[in-house]
């Protein structure tokens, strides 16, 4: 086995090293990588696009010519801006996407100044490879308690003070920047890509005690545009469910607190009711619309609530939820901040 090579088999062996060093370009990052590595990319997006643009409609050694210039000049500019403070007993792992040039470029510097650089054997994509294993079979081994309850609840609220608590929580929502419904998309919060979600769920779930509960929100197979795991998705659903049944007035009130960011922008509030045309017709929509344009929210959000909401959420937990057959009811007329730290502390048994 070649020295400067590692061979990863499991995720928890990163730990092993100093620093884990991402070679690829920012696109390539941003869309996912290992937590907590650093980029430092030996061709820049353009660059890359130039590389291959030579190899396709010059020859490879036109495109591996300027390639190199370019990945010379980048290790360079990064050995002098992150790296000469380094002490000589730093371990470092370079990943590229495959294990190939790029990542072996950057360890063969690193090694010829002293350090003991290591090179991902296959890449981010065995990164990516341990991810999704990981993730078909952590989920198996943890003990969930799901909290269900119908649209305006307040159960990620209730989720949030559960964790305040000290207990185990499982945030979905947040981890994929979306509330779950039609009506889910924040403001100046765009979802991450599938891949860069999954590695952040996968984070959260390396960090549980398996004997102790997990608490989290039933959820669909798809929040916003992200899907879930199979084997998260199917323990969630096997899991032991808590009711939180709110009076309709309570979550009317909760929800204008909550989505209070669509009462100054109803114009991007009809954009996100018009998939709903399909399903509760046009003349349905326009009512909403004109509801929002003049100001009668409440109005609107119960509409909302019981000719849609209600009547999807009924079907869907009675069809997915094993739990939901039998589950713990907590009934509230009181969704105010004090409402949802007393419901948390009901879920919690104290």
């Amino acid at each position: 086995m070649k020295h400067d090579i590692a061979t990863v088999e499991q995720l928890s062996e990163l730990s092993s090293f100093d620093e884990i060093i991402d070679v690829r370009s920012p696109s390539e990052f941003a869309e996912d990588h290992i937590p907590g590595s650093v980029n430092c990319p030996v061709l820049d997006d353009q660059q890359r696009i130039e590389v291959g643009t030579l190899y396709k409609q010059v020859s490879p050694f036109a495109a591996r010519k300027i390639g190199a210039a370019h990945v010379a000049e980048s290790i360079a500019g990064h050995l002098r801006a992150r790296f000469l403070e380094r002490p000589k007993n730093w371990r470092p792992l370079v990943v590229c996407w495959r294990g190939g040039q790029r990542s072996g470029s950057m360890t063969h510097v690193l090694r010829r100044v002293g350090w003991d650089a290591q090179q991902l054997e296959g890449g981010y994509k065995t990164y990516r490879r341990l991810v999704i294993e990981d993730l078909a079979a952590i989920p198996r081994q943890l003990n969930l308690r799901v909290i269900c309850g119908a649209t305006g609840s307040g159960k990620s609220r209730i989720l949030q003070a559960i964790g305040r608590l000290g207990e185990q929580v499982l945030d979905l929502e947040e981890l994929a920047c979306h509330k779950g419904s039609v009506l889910g998309v924040l403001p100046n919060c765009p979802q991450p890509s599938q891949k860069m979600f999954e590695s952040r769920l996968l984070t959260a779930l390396q960090g549980f005690d398996h004997n102790r509960l997990v608490h989290v929100e039933a959820e669909s197979r798809k929040i916003g545009s992200l899907q879930l795991p199979t084997a998260l998705i199917e323990a969630m659903r096997a899991g032991e469910c808590v009711n939180i049944e709110a009076t309709l007035d309570a979550r009317v009130e909760f929800l204008l607190r909550d989505y209070d960011y669509f009462l100054t922008a109803p114009e991007w509030l009809d954009a996100r009711l018009q998939p709903l045309r399909n399903l509760r017709g046009a003349e349905t929509i326009l009512r909403w619309r004109d509801q929002a344009r003049e100001g009668r929210w409440r109005q609107l959000v119960a509409d909302l609530l019981e000719l849609h909401y209600d009547p999807l959420y009924s079907r869907s937990q009675n069809q997915n939820y094993v739990g939901f057959r039998a589950p713990t009811k907590l009934s509230t007329d009181d969704l105010t901040p004090a409402g949802i730290e007393a419901l948390a502390q009901r879920v919690c048994g104290r």
